[in-house]
């Protein structure tokens, strides 16, 4: 019974400091094609990723999953107490949006230490954490080579007139970068309620040599089903076409080895 009540004067400790989205009105999207006041690594290992995951500090660790266009975090914040040990980032070009995630993991830190916290043992949400940037120019200049395990790609922005195509989130010339940054056997993660947009996201995925797809099933078989759920449940975007019944298409892809890696 104690521990009952710990447990929900704990949730109302939360709900009291977590953001609030109301406070951080943002459009719903952002030209990526625009100059953006953004400060960046001139190369990964000029990053400075103890900032990020002060827990992690001294580890040599970087993100293996990396939620290009986070929104408002739903996944990361899903899929951080799942595996506690993968560091995690989120690249939102919003300013408005990636404060909000920022607060958002601050105060999740804050507020879920565990009641008997080991210094081998980082505390939840330790894991995770936001960067604003413009994720179309300048991926390289976060991830090493071959360091990503996952990439996502949920309900990206679906830049519906032809003209604007250039501006989706994949396009050839961006898949050679998320070959380059995904290790060997990664998997890209794309989920949209958009059908045109899927079947664009699919066909270039497919044509593109380095990658292969792996079917919803398979990915469950190897252990990944709480990820697929995440992908597909997780989101504000997600959850509002379940609100409004749409349909949902999954599209997800392996990075294969090529003899130049």
């Amino acid at each position: 019974m104690p521990k009952r009540k710990r447990t929900a004067e704990q949730k109302q400790e939360q709900n009291d400091v977590l953001p609030q989205k109301r406070h951080y009105r943002q459009r719903a999207h952002a030209n990526p094609f625009s100059d953006h006041a953004l400060s960046y690594p001139p190369s990964p290992e000029q990053f400075d990723w103890d900032a990020h995951y002060p827990a992690f500090a001294g580890s040599g660790k970087t993100p293996e999953f990396a939620d290009i266009g986070c929104g408002f975090g739903g996944l990361l914040i899903a899929l951080a107490p799942l595996f506690p040990d993968t560091l995690m980032l989120g690249m939102e070009i919003r300013v408005q949006v990636s404060q909000y995630v920022h607060d958002r993991i601050v105060a999740l830190r804050s507020t879920s230490a565990p009641a008997d916290p080991s210094p081998d043992t980082p505390g939840p949400y330790q894991n995770v954490s936001i960067a604003r940037a413009n994720s179309m120019k300048f991926m390289p200049n976060y991830f090493p080579k071959h360091s990503l395990s996952a990439l996502f790609f949920l309900f990206p922005d679906p830049h519906f007139k032809a003209r604007k195509h250039k501006a989706r989130i994949i396009s050839p010339t961006l898949l050679a970068e998320y070959a380059y940054i995904l290790k060997p056997g990664g998997i890209v993660y794309t989920i949209t309620d958009v059908r045109d947009l899927h079947d664009w996201m699919r066909t270039h995925l497919e044509q593109f040599p380095l990658f292969e797809p792996v079917s919803e099933q398979e990915l469950r078989d190897e252990g990944k089903g709480p990820i697929v759920d995440a992908v597909y449940t997780s989101t504000e975007e997600g959850k509002k076409v379940e609100r409004n019944k749409g349909d949902k298409w999954l599209a997800c892809f392996r990075r294969i080895e090529a003899k130049r890696d």
